[in-house]
């Protein structure tokens, strides 16, 4: 009897060390979000700023230029790669809009092709978040209903559990809309903007000081529009979460 109670307690023992361990296992820390601001300022804000205010020849010059605001689009997607494992779209913009800006600069094409290039670029991205809606990854999940800024988990959740996951959906699809109209707007306001202030040829002094005038008024004039629309579509987003899942703000944004 005396062996069969501590072969019981031994037993009952080791049943109980990994209960009593468990708590102090070390949680996988949660992945890292990727920071909105950093991805614009990195990408497509720094090199703007490079390419407008150092390209002068007091300055880095326009070959030296081009490189060095082509590296912070580089270096942050291929950093960025290797943490998510998934290609930086905002990256690969901001490569494609630096070789573009400084290739045209050192031919020394005409201002007006540069004009195209900065319309052409928002208009792709409207144009690509019309086709998205019809793919399995629409871009509007990527700008506005993602887990960076909402609790998509949480969302989803309460959407099946009301049965309203089909009225979301038509939700999500107006919001593109919106989306692809806010980058339509900044394309058109990109080359008025463009055609009324770049009037010097590309490579010289003058037409530097003439791109950082047009990134300075490119706030006011294309950012701040193109923003009320966004934020209008968020707004719009987020009344319908709310009224299609009963959810507070709490519970649909992420924690601070």
């Amino acid at each position: 009897m005396a062996a069969e109670k501590t072969l019981m307690q031994h037993d009952v023992q080791q049943r109980s060390e990994p209960d009593m361990q468990e708590p102090n296992k070390p949680s996988n820390p949660p992945p890292k979000k990727k920071s909105v601001l950093a991805n614009l300022a990195f990408n497509i804000i720094i090199p703007t700023l490079i390419l407008s205010k150092l390209a002068g020849d007091n300055y880095l010059g326009p070959i030296y230029s081009v490189v060095v605001a082509l590296a912070f689009p580089l270096v942050y997607g291929i950093r960025d790669y290797f943490i998510s494992h998934k290609p930086n779209f905002i990256s690969a913009l901001g490569v494609v809009s630096v070789l573009l800006t400084g290739g045209m600069s050192l031919l020394k094409l005409d201002p007006q092709y540069i004009a195209i290039k900065d319309a052409a670029i928002p208009g792709l991205l409207g144009l690509a978040t019309l086709i998205s809606m019809y793919t399995r990854y629409p871009l509007v999940r990527t700008f506005l209903y993602n887990d960076q800024v909402l609790q998509v988990a949480k969302v989803s959740a309460a959407l099946a559990e009301h049965n309203t996951a089909t009225q979301f959906e038509r939700r999500l699809s107006v919001a593109s809309y919106m989306i692809a109209g806010s980058f339509f707007l900044s394309a058109i306001l990109n080359y008025i903007l463009a055609r009324l202030i770049l009037v010097s040829s590309p490579g010289t002094t003058a037409f530097s000081e003439e791109l950082g005038k047009m990134t300075a008024l490119s706030f006011p004039v294309i950012v701040l529009p193109s923003m009320l629309v966004l934020m209008g579509a968020m707004m719009y987003l987020l009344n319908a979460i709310q009224k299609l899942t009963h959810l507070t703000l709490d519970d649909i944004f992420q924690e601070m």
